[in-house]
């Protein structure tokens, strides 16, 4: 059964950075294409980045040249760098591989204050 750990969520302040990690067990993280995903307050969750197994990417034009999607397959784990945050990136940030293979995780909140 897939497993989805995020972690590295945190408060930080507008225009501040964070690194998101994603630890994936339970299949064979080399093969999968991995996203990003984040739920606002009250919103649905929404697509944020991709990244296929060999390494192409793709953002969401509302995170493009400020997030980073990056995966390290001997760690089973796939990152989202988090630049020049706004307070609209608050929300909880969940990771899954596309399509989804296993249920979401708990996620991990951020907060950026204004």
């Amino acid at each position: 059964q897939v497993q989805l750990v995020e972690s590295g969520g945190g408060l930080v302040q507008a225009g501040g950075s964070l690194r998101l990690s994603c630890a994936v067990s339970g299949t064979i993280f080399s093969t999968l294409d991995m996203g990003w995903y984040h739920q606002a307050p009250g919103k649905q969750r929404e697509f944020l980045a991709r990244i296929s197994s060999s390494g192409f990417r793709l953002y969401d034009a509302s995170v493009k040249g400020r997030f980073t999607i990056s995966r390290d397959n001997a760690l089973s784990t796939v990152y989202l760098q988090m630049n020049s945050l706004k307070p609209e990136d608050t929300g909880v940030y969940y990771c899954n591989s596309i399509p989804a293979l296993g249920s979401w995780g708990q996620g991990t909140q951020v907060t950026v204050s204004s």
